[in-house]
């Protein structure tokens, strides 16, 4: 039976219309939520291409699984979800965290002054995390963006606990070298 687009404002209609197949549901469920979600893959594996790509098999993914969506939290979270597993499916099969180094191992980086983040906007903030080593933006992004514990990383990257901090760590001293040496060109 067809539908206008205003049957299909309703979240829970739209969700399950998905769930039986319903392509313009889709279409639209695809509409709206690939700028942010293409946004989120690009943050973790930083080339457009490759992202499209996690895009495209995230939605597959999400239409494929709908039946796993109790309707309880966010769809977009649930979704969220989805994608950060997919990018991160995309980067351990390219073994980027392969040299991570173990926290205990690291010596003589200066600490990270939390407050220089303060100071940027969020389009640059977004460019240098962009370009940050794949291996620093993966965990910055679980961890600073998306909330997870040093644990839960381990467990999602195969990487030791402490390597997991020091990839943080060092992630936040590439940040603040990096912000640093904006500023005194600013100046």
């Amino acid at each position: 039976m067809p539908f206008d687009d205003a049957y299909y404002q309703d979240e829970a209609v739209l969700v399950g219309a998905c769930m039986k197949n319903d392509r313009k549901a889709q279409r639209i469920v695809y509409e709206k939520y690939a700028p942010r979600m293409l946004a989120l893959c690009m943050r973790y594996v930083g080339d457009r291409d490759a992202a499209q790509d996690v895009l495209q098999d995230g939605f597959v993914t999400v239409f494929g699984k709908m039946g796993s969506y109790s309707g309880e939290g966010s769809f977009e979270g649930w979704m969220r979800r989805i994608f950060v597993n997919q990018a991160l499916m995309k980067l351990r099969k390219s073994d980027v965290l392969k040299d991570a180094m173990d926290i205990s191992d690291m010596k003589g980086h200066e600490p990270f002054q939390d407050d220089v983040l303060d100071r940027l906007q969020g389009e640059v903030i977004y460019d240098l995390i962009s370009s940050m080593p794949v291996g620093f933006r993966t965990v910055f992004n679980l961890s600073v963006i998306e909330g997870f514990s040093h644990q839960e990383i381990a467990l999602k990257l195969g990487i030791s606990e402490g390597a997991s901090r020091s990839q943080l760590s060092r992630a936040r001293v590439w940040l603040q070298e990096r912000i640093t040496k904006m500023e005194n060109r600013c100046r």
